[in-house]
């Protein structure tokens, strides 16, 4: 092995001779250079091999090549570059071939060979990366793309590219994401084809002897994807994805035209045709010549009409196909016109109007799913409209009795409009629902009382509320009940609650933090209690918060009553408690903390 490593230095001392020649790199790094080669060299020589050593091998002299180029532009020195570059790329290369061979399945390997190539290596080399990798990963589309994107615009070669495609769709025929950049690729050849033809007709050059073929530049090659793949591919999603790719080429308009008219003929009954053809409303112009109207209000006007050719057909599609899928999406659209933002009043009423509309009939037809519910209902309590909300609130919980958002809703609206009957109503929701999913109505009752009740009314529901959630849940709880006491009651009473709760686990640190926290903002702040509350929290989390053993050292060390003798015995309390990366975390931020204090 040492005979292989002196060889493979012995072949870099040309280039290092050239770099010291040339005065890029001192004789004093030279050396520095050759003895880390020699390091690199004996791990990815010796038996045992790591890929994470072929990585810092690489790395090394990748870095290597980007201070040589940085220092020959430093000195402007531009010459032997065969003699260096080169050398060191070609070194690379075989390292990364060596490394891929014997990991043929790590695919970031495999990418970072081709990174490299892209920036180091001439493009015949790459072609070949990329083969060597399709023959081992022929079963990743996104591999096969990228392969085919590079030969199209890095190497130019449509030709190249539509082969990869080709062998791709053999491996995977029924992959859309294929026959869509395949689609793609096509009509960026024939675009491409068409500039080249117009530049040579511009320059009154002779194109007869060049092949242009008619149905190549009208786009044939792109329809015959298109109709392949809609044959193999069925769903109104992929056609619309083949056409938004078609609208990005215009001199594909009679592609375009043809792929909408078989969108509406072989997919009516899909509610994204009917999105797509509705949607589409909006591109058209209604003036002729495409004529932008001059001022703000008949550009108002102009965007009124688009908007109700939409609807209009929405209204059509909701006819043809009454499904809640349907009237999400014509609920979206109406949304989505909504919130955009516009100076024009008579264009804000008539979007209202129209969303409001079309909720009111999906509803009326018990088709609206519950998140339009709830859409519905933040619609209305925006506009203060109380009364319609409170209808739209009772009739989806009745729809939806099983669901928290829809009674959460509806008590909103109950407590917007300031009725006298939410506490009746939180009680019937707790009748209605699981006990395990209740944990946000138990919050907003308590939120709303602490509001609109008197302080035992709110602790009574705390209190009743702990008693209905349990595990995970009720740390939220706790948390929230040992804030609202201190808030209402005080330091006080905000050590009573601390008290009652201390041992019904389970407990966030937060707890524990927050009555550290609100001791410490008392005047008399008592270092027995702070212990008290650092020794509780520990018991819970001192095997993984390292964060609290220091925290309590600092305590007992800056306090007026503290005791630094015990510091010792924290310290080593916390060592047998804490385990793996938390006990270390611990050992450097103690050691942190003395340094500071040295």
């Amino acid at each position: 092995m040492a005979e292989i490593i002196q060889e493979r230095i012995e072949d870099r001392l040309p280039e290092l001779e050239q770099l010291e020649r040339i005065g890029l790199f001192s004789h004093a790094e030279i050396k520095a250079i050759i003895k880390k080669a020699s390091d690199l060299e004996y791990k990815i020589q010796r038996r045992a091999l790591f890929k994470e050593d072929f990585i810092n091998y690489v790395q090394y002299e990748i870095n290597l090549l980007e201070l040589i180029q940085r220092r020959r532009t430093r000195i402007g020195y531009s010459f032997k570059k065969d003699e260096i570059e080169n050398s060191i790329v070609h070194r690379v290369q075989g390292v990364f071939r060596r490394a891929s061979a014997k990991w043929k399945d790590d695919v970031q390997l495999w990418l970072s060979y081709i990174v490299f190539c892209k920036k180091w290596a001439t493009k015949a080399q790459l072609s070949k990366v990329f083969s060597a990798m399709l023959a081992i990963h022929s079963n990743k589309p996104a591999l096969w793309i990228m392969a085919a994107k590079w030969e199209m615009e890095d190497r130019l070669s449509s030709e190249s590219a539509r082969q990869l495609f080709l062998r791709a769709l053999r491996f995977h025929p029924e992959c859309p994401k294929l026959y869509q950049e395949y689609f793609r690729m096509e009509l960026m050849h024939t675009e491409k084809l068409r500039k080249e033809k117009e530049e040579f007709e511009k320059a009154k050059m002779d194109v007869g002897n060049l092949d242009y073929p008619e149905e190549i530049l009208k786009g044939e090659l792109a329809r015959i994807i298109y109709k392949n793949s809609v044959n193999i591919i069925k769903g109104a999603e992929f056609h619309v994805s083949l056409l938004t790719i078609a609208q990005l080429f215009d001199f594909a308009k009679d592609l375009q035209r043809e792929i909408y008219d078989d969108l509406q003929a072989l997919h009516t009954d899909d509610p994204l045709t009917w999105d797509y053809v509705a949607r589409r409303e909006l591109e058209i112009e209604s003036q002729p010549g495409g004529e932008q109207p001059a001022t703000k209000q008949a550009r108002a006007v102009e965007v009124g009409r688009k908007e109700e050719r939409c609807c209009a057909v929405y209204e059509e599609a909701v006819k043809t196909l009454p499904t809640e899928a349907m009237w999400k999406c014509y609920i979206t659209f109406c949304l989505e016109r909504f919130t955009k933002k516009t100076s024009s009043q008579f264009l804000r009423e008539k979007r209202l109007e129209r969303t409001m509309m079309a909720f009111r009939k999906a509803h009326e037809l018990r088709l609206l799913p519950e998140f339009q519910y709830k859409q519905w209902i933040e619609l209305l309590l925006h506009h203060d409209f109380l009364k319609e909300a409170l209808e739209v609130a009772v009739a989806g919980t009745e729809s939806f009795r099983d669901s928290v958002t829809m009674w959460q809703m509806k008590l909103r609206v109950l407590i917007d409009s300031e009725s006298p009957d939410v506490a009746v109503l939180f009680e019937e929701a707790f009748a209605h629902l699981k006990a395990q999913i209740c944990l946000p109505l138990w919050i907003s009752w308590a939120e709303w009382s602490e509001g609109a009740k008197s302080q035992e009314d709110t602790e009574a529901i705390f209190k009743k509320a702990l008693s209905a959630v349990k595990g995970a849940d009720s740390i939220t709880l706790k948390d929230k009940y040992l804030d609202w006491a201190y808030r209402s009651g005080g330091y006080k009473k905000a050590r009573a609650v601390f008290k009652s709760l201390q041992e019904r686990r389970p407990f966030s640190v937060d707890f524990f933090r927050k009555i550290i926290h609100f001791e410490k903002e008392q005047e008399s702040c008592k270092m027995v209690n702070l212990r008290e509350y650092y020794e509780r929290a520990l018991r819970e989390f001192g095997s993984v918060d390292s964060d609290l053993w220091m925290d309590y050292i600092k305590e007992e060390l800056n306090h007026p009553l503290g005791r630094p003798e015990n510091c010792g015995q924290i310290y080593w309390r916390a060592m047998k408690m804490l385990q793996g990366e938390s006990a270390e975390a611990f050992v450097a931020k103690h050691a942190m903390h003395q340094a500071g204090h040295l």
